[in-house]
């Protein structure tokens, strides 16, 4: 009997061999050459690349933002803290992020490895890398000049300068920026972003240790607008961010 039954089995697979065979034969089926294989994989591992650097330079700029936003003077803030934030959240690069993000992964999937990981651990592989380039990119200064590029170049983009200068200029509110032009022990003089002349009086303010009070040097600050043109300012702070000098180019 199990004889009799791996010869029925034996008999199926056959039948099922010679069909194959058949058909290949009818649709004159033809098998693909090797170059095929080793351009798909090229395709799908360069794709893979691409998206995981795209992924990169999206944090890096992220990062940038970041660090261009001044978190601990939210408690300054006289408008909505939530509203500081979502006005300077780079949305843009982290809806890039996301996407390069999904993109990396789905091309992974089509490769011949896709199969070994789940799901979570390819996403996490993926933004992992990701992150990692883009940090050092972020450190080498990649991410100030891809979104200044980006900004000058697409005109729809509102770069973190633009968010930064509307930010900072509502003297009304206390908040002013611009270039020092002449500087003395007590006052200054400044240009802000929309080219009005201002003096600044300052004794008894929170000065930024990095910040030096000296022509062309760029700064922001928290204060009061006394009268027209006449400013005191109770902290002044670099433009460029903390710790960092911006002088004028």
């Amino acid at each position: 009997m199990p004889d009799t039954l791996f010869d029925f089995n034996l008999f199926l697979t056959m039948k099922r061999s010679e069909k194959l065979i058949q058909t290949i034969r009818e649709r004159d089926i033809k098998p693909a050459p090797r170059i095929y294989f080793v351009l798909k994989s090229a395709a799908v591992w360069g794709g893979f690349a691409l998206a995981v650097a795209l992924g990169a330079v999206a944090f890096s700029v992220i990062l940038f933002s970041i660090q261009q936003t001044d978190f601990d003077l939210l408690g300054h803030l006289s408008h909505s803290r939530l509203e500081f934030v979502l006005v300077m959240l780079p949305f843009f690069w982290i809806a890039s992020l996301f996407v390069f993000l999904l993109i990396a992964m789905s091309t992974y999937k089509h490769s011949g490895k896709g199969y070994k990981l789940t799901t979570g651990r390819l996403a996490g592989y993926s933004a992992a890398l990701s992150i990692l380039l883009g940090t050092g990119v972020f450190l080498a200064g990649g991410g100030r000049a891809l979104e200044q590029a980006f900004g000058l170049r697409v005109s729809i983009y509102e770069s973190m300068q633009e968010k930064k200068v509307k930010i900072w200029s509502m003297p009304a509110q206390g908040y002013l920026s611009g270039d020092i032009i002449t500087a003395s022990d007590t006052t200054f003089t400044l240009r802000d972003f929309k080219g009005k002349i201002w003096s600044i009086e300052y004794p008894g303010a929170f000065v930024a240790p990095v910040v030096a009070l000296e022509p062309g040097e760029k700064v922001k600050m928290i204060g009061k607008q006394v009268h027209d043109d006449l400013f005191r300012a109770d902290e002044i702070r670099p433009w460029g961010g903390p710790g960092m000098r911006m002088r004028h180019q």
